[in-house]
């Protein structure tokens, strides 16, 4: 940005405009002068020409004088406050009428934040500045000459150490302005990021994406705190130069009084003297460093948001909040186990049938469709020192193919799932979804999980079974959609499509059938059930499974908690952390001592 568009210039030719106002503005600053000289110079001659010399009448007069100048300069100080209305009002009407003319044109989405919040914190930082700027500004030149007129070597020793400090502070205002508008940033991109997740929180723990939007809010919040203790380490100066310019000033005073004393120097002028500094410098250095080395650069940083052109971006647009998963997704996983298991391994691919996939012959590659689901030497572990959990995997299952997943707590069921759906990237292999690479848009797009906690929003029942539609859905498809997978009693119960649904009222078991509905009546091909019907009696269960098994063209995955799931599907896979066994029920008998145990925990007797 040129100098002629920056915000100096601008700021330049907004007060020039406003002369007769400044005018006024330094007219009664003019009497708070009066005030800091005589705050000082008052009681300076009230002991050496009164008190000291046993003349008390002249000291009351003094102190008399020196009270009258403080009335003047709070009277001075009350129209102050008029003048830096006039000053500041109009500089809030022409930030509201370019934000409203900015949001109006171009549907600026920073609008209303811009009109509610950054205009009144532009016009109070304003405010403030210009008080605090004037006030140092009079009172510094007030209490010089009151020094000046005591004793001219006062000012060897206040002036320079105020010098310095004011100095130290002047070199810090840039970076201090560059850290807090980091900071600003920082700060508003996490709000932006709670204020998604914390509505969402139901959402994100009934998808189980607890540990994707902690890793997306945790990176924020550690971004904010860097921000914060590079802000913290420029304070340290500003606190330096506090302490040189205002605080100093009194030790040097103190420390060089015999000197001062032996060169001419009155007690009363002395005294005056620490007057100045502790009653006037000191104050007026502090409202300074602090109103304008936090305030001045919040100001700066609003002010050029909401003063950039309408083409522009903003100079610093925070990073977008987090993104709530689908509510079909999750990114609960089983802990991994040690190496090393009962079964034998079979990596086979598979069609999901009982018999190995033969390798497609080239004459036939164009018009064989792809796998639903295709796994290759795929690896994953839940940090670099980890075993993994899932070890050089493949799996091969063709459209139309039934897969229960079986095996103890925490052999990586759930993570098989959470691999397929793309919300784990595996540390090693390939996965695909319909031939789609995985993670990516079209394999989303293609593919519906149901965790165990399943998704319930306030809503019709309608719309919570339509909501992976895109298009409308007739209340025929509804109706049989409902009474495929066994909703529809539960429908009637609560007065049919139309009826709202309070997702605390249903029980687990019911808000499991109303997403199981909802994914059955969605689009996508593959749907992988995680658990999502372990609230389910036995018989309902296996209704709902079936009518997924009989999708035209669907493909099933059930991580199964019950041996009735196993017997169903046509393959069966068996995870231990270690190893895998794939095969039919029958044959996992024969050739799986895990699975053989996983049977006899489910069946009290187990039919040889």
């Amino acid at each position: 940005m040129t100098s002629s568009t920056g915000l100096p210039a601008r700021g330049l030719r907004f007060l020039l405009a406003r002369r007769r106002v400044l005018l006024r503005l330094t007219v009664w600053s003019v009497l708070e002068t009066g005030q800091t000289f005589l705050i000082g110079y008052g009681p300076a001659r009230a002991l050496d020409e009164g008190f000291l010399h046993g003349r008390a009448d002249v000291g009351l007069v003094w102190l008399a004088v020196t009270g009258l100048g403080v009335l003047l300069g709070a009277y001075g100080t009350a129209r102050v406050y008029a003048a830096v209305a006039d000053l500041v009002e109009p500089l809030r009407d022409r930030l509201v009428e370019r934000v409203v003319s900015r949001g109006v044109r171009s549907g600026d989405a920073g609008s209303l934040s811009g009109l509610t919040q950054q205009v009144e914190i532009a016009r109070d930082t304003f405010a403030g500045l210009v008080m605090v700027s004037r006030s140092f500004v009079f009172t510094s030149v007030g209490a010089l000459a009151g020094l000046f007129a005591l004793a001219p070597p006062l000012l060897l020793v206040v002036a320079p150490p105020l010098a310095v400090g004011m100095a130290l502070f002047a070199t810090t205002l840039r970076p201090l302005a560059r850290r807090q508008e980091t900071f600003l940033v920082a700060d508003e991109a996490l709000a932006g990021d709670l204020g998604t997740v914390c509505p969402g929180l139901r959402d994100i723990t009934a998808t189980g994406a607890e540990a994707q939007i902690a890793a997306g809010t945790g990176e924020r919040v550690e971004a904010e705190l860097r921000a914060a203790r590079a802000l913290a380490h420029w304070g340290v100066l500003r606190v330096a130069s506090l302490t040189i310019g205002g605080q100093l000033p009194i030790v040097l005073l103190l420390a060089a009084a015999p000197w001062l004393l032996s060169h001419g120097v009155t007690t009363g002028a002395l005294v005056g003297a620490l007057a100045y500094v502790t009653q006037s410098l000191l104050p007026a250095l502090r409202n300074l460093i602090h109103g304008l080395g936090t305030s001045g650069s919040r100001l700066t940083v609003v002010l050029r948001r909401l003063a950039r052109p309408d083409t522009a971006d903003d100079t610093a647009t925070p990073p977008p909040p987090a993104t709530i998963p689908h509510p079909t997704s999750t990114a609960t996983a089983d802990r991994p186990q040690r190496a090393g298991g009962p079964c034998a391994v079979d990596h086979t691919a598979n069609d999901g049938r009982g018999a190995p996939a033969p390798s497609p012959s080239r004459s036939h590659t164009a018009t064989k469709p792809p796998p639903a689901v295709s796994l290759t030497s795929v690896t994953f572990a839940y940090g670099p020192a980890s075993a993994p959990v899932v070890h050089d995997l493949d799996l091969v299952l063709p459209p139309g193919a039934h897969l229960a997943v079986v095996g103890p707590s925490g052999t990586g069921k759930s993570t098989l799932t959470a691999l397929v759906a793309g919300l784990l990237t595996p540390s090693r292999g390939t996965v695909r979804v319909g031939g789609h690479p995985v993670p990516g848009p079209a394999a989303a797009a293609a593919r519906v999980l149901i965790p165990q906690e399943a998704y319930v929003f306030g809503g019709t029942l309608a719309e919570n079974l339509a909501y992976l539609r895109p298009d409308p859905v007739p209340e025929e498809e509804l109706l049989a959609a409902a009474e495929a997978v066994g909703l529809a009693p539960l429908a009637d119960r609560l007065g049919g499509l139309g009826a709202r649904v309070e997702p605390p009222a249903l029980s687990a078991g019911e808000r499991q059938l109303v997403a199981l509905t909802r994914a059955y009546l969605s689009y996508a091909p593959l749907a992988l059930l995680d658990e999502a019907t372990c609230h389910l009696d036995p018989e309902t269960e296996e209704r709902a499974e079936r009518a997924f098994a009989a999708r035209p063209g669907g493909t099933l995955v059930v991580v199964a908690h019950r041996i009735s799931s196993a017997r169903r599907a046509g393959r069966v896979l068996v995870m231990d952390g270690r190893s895998t066994a794939y095969g039919g029920h029958e044959e996992l008998l024969r050739s799986c001592a895990l699975y053989r145990d996983l049977v006899g925990s489910w069946s009290p007797a187990l039919a040889r």
